[in-house]
């Protein structure tokens, strides 16, 4: 089953937004993954009681130091991770256990917290404050709905111009802003989420502007290729309407040239034919050109018939001819039947009788055979070359026009071959879909 254009720019933007998303939080889930294994929960051959109470001093990058004012200890190391998850704050006074450092010239590290304050630590008060999961959902999620909203944006609508993009993309700069002061940001200090402009939004924040850049900056690029991308598929498409359209006028060119001139010819033969008092064969005479006019009418817009019912309109088609030239032009058509449901462009003899018939002379001494057979999936048709002593001026419409087609309809050229006593042209039949 097939989706709509609409459909799968939308499941593009999904992608794509997910995809800026684990880029620009990488770095945070990377951090998240290496704190915990740093954690000294996990590490407890190393842990120490420490009876004396040292101060805490959060940094603005969110670690912390646990200061002390009388050695062998002056500070220990706390994690940012830790500040967060037990709502440490900056001037806590902590009696905890430490955790000795892993190699020489290291800091110890904070352990498990016996008081705070002067009170005992109360860890289960901490089932209250949101875990580091959600605040990494809720990172996940913003960055995921901020990325969605500015593809959509840029990729809304029908192709558009560098005007409308760069408009856009200002519209894009406006809400990138607006979800800035949206973002969910932790503080430090009491490590509670809101958004950042109740986190003090009003202060600057360097990663998360960093972020929100990188994800406008790659959204604009993304817009930019997928302009670029629409434009070329409409281009194509109007250059496959424009070939349409130009081998239709191709087709009423040719169908009215045809037409004016061998419509009165054909008049005159079946006046001829009353005249003479052939009844009978005036009216089969009126019965192929009704034939061929309706094949023309009725086919004139066809792009591909079967090589069955082009050869029943040549057969209608050149016995209007016969009639004119009484016993002077004879048609040798010898088609397989194992080629008969394959195809061709409609209308593809009509311009070989006619140019036969016109450029050739045509005489009781000299009557003209014109051949239609088929030869291994080619249809070749052929006639002797004899010059009139007045030779009809040629456009060579006729002719340019057929090979034209083909080219269009069937991606094939057809073979003009002439020599002094004949000219040849082949034309590749294409074989029905489904043999």
């Amino acid at each position: 089953m097939s989706r709509s254009p609409k459909t799968s720019v939308w499941i593009a933007n999904l992608l794509v937004a997910l995809a800026l998303t684990l880029v620009i939080n990488f770095s945070y889930l990377l951090l998240l993954i290496v704190d915990r294994r740093s954690d000294p929960q996990h590490d407890r051959t190393l842990r120490q009681p420490y009876p004396r109470e040292g101060v805490l001093v959060v940094t603005p990058d969110g670690h912390g130091y646990l200061r002390y004012a009388e050695p062998p200890i002056d500070s220990v190391y706390v994690p940012a991770a830790r500040i967060r998850r037990l709502g440490l704050q900056d001037g806590d006074r902590l009696v905890a256990d430490l955790v000795g450092p892993r190699h020489a010239g290291a800091h110890h590290r904070l352990g498990e917290i016996r008081r705070r304050n002067g009170a005992d630590f109360d860890y289960g008060a901490l089932f209250n404050r949101p875990s580091e999961s959600i605040e990494t959902i809720y990172q996940l999620l913003y960055y995921f709905v901020f990325a969605f909203i500015l593809l959509a944006f840029l990729t809304a609508g029908r192709p558009h111009t560098a005007r409308r993009f760069v408009v856009r993309c200002i519209w894009c700069l406006a809400a990138a802003v607006a979800l800035y002061m949206v973002a969910p940001t932790i503080d430090w200090h009491t490590g509670r989420i809101a958004m950042n402009f109740c986190n003090g939004g009003h202060r600057f924040d360097f990663v998360l502007v960093l972020k929100c850049s990188f994800t406008l900056v790659a959204a604009i690029l993304y817009g930019w290729i997928y302009r670029l991308g629409t434009q070329r598929q409409a281009m194509a498409v109007e250059n496959e309407r424009l070939k349409n359209e130009n081998l239709i006028t191709r087709y009423h060119m040719l169908v009215g040239q045809v037409n004016p001139h061998f419509f009165f010819n054909s008049l005159n033969s079946l006046a001829m034919l009353v005249r003479e008092k052939q009844d009978e064969k005036a009216l089969t005479y009126i019965d192929q050109l009704s034939y061929t006019f309706r094949y023309i009418l009725q086919n004139g817009q066809s792009t591909l018939v079967t090589l069955d019912e082009e050869i029943r309109f040549a057969e209608a088609y050149a016995y209007l001819f016969k009639i004119r030239y009484a016993d002077k032009l004879f048609f040798d058509i010898h088609i397989e039947e194992r080629y008969r449901q394959w195809l061709l462009p409609s209308l593809s003899l009509q311009p070989l009788i006619g140019n036969a018939v016109k450029h050739n002379a045509i005489t009781r001494s000299h009557p003209l055979h014109v051949s239609i057979r088929t030869e291994e999936g080619t249809l070749v048709v052929s006639n002797p070359v004899v010059p009139k002593l007045s030779p009809e001026p040629g456009t060579g419409i006729g002719l340019e026009n057929l090979r034209k087609r083909w080219e269009l309809i069937t991606g094939h050229s057809i073979e003009v071959s002439r020599t002094e006593e004949r000219f040849t042209v082949r034309l590749p039949l294409q074989k029905p879909s489904g043999r």
